[in-house]
């Protein structure tokens, strides 16, 4: 019903920066500005960690201390994207981060997943 497809992971020196996409496709009537979207974010060994939400409209946006200053969400409901600008980057940011469709405004629930793409920071 609900496919995200995430890219734009890849290796990149602390201190740097990178844009993660997701793509979003529904059928059935679900259409993309339904959705509050959501990045989390998992490190080998770690649970997953929530690190960004924008409310259906864009009107709000998320973020958990460890991320907020550096990491930017965004989303374009014309071409049902929505967008991770990670700057400032730390060995610590390294994980596979995940695109999520739906829960609430905190992260809480999301019903959809996208696959993961691979971010890597070296020191």
């Amino acid at each position: 019903q609900v496919q995200l497809v995430e890219s734009g992971g890849g290796l990149v020196q602390a201190g740097g920066s990178l844009r993660l996409s997701c793509a979003f496709s529904g059928r059935s009537g679900r259409t993309f500005s339904m959705y509050n979207m959501h990045w989390f974010r998992q490190a080998p060994g770690k649970e997953r960690e929530h690190v960004a939400t924008i409310s259906w409209s864009g009107d709000s946006t998320y973020y958990p201390d460890s991320v907020k200053g550096r990491f930017t969400i965004t989303r374009d409901n014309a071409k049902n994207t929505v967008d991770l600008q990670m700057k400032s980057l730390k060995p610590e940011d390294t994980a596979v981060y995940y695109c999520a469709a739906g829960g609430s405004r905190e992260g809480v629930g999301p019903g959809y997943w996208g696959q993961g793409t691979q971010v890597a920071i070296s020191s």
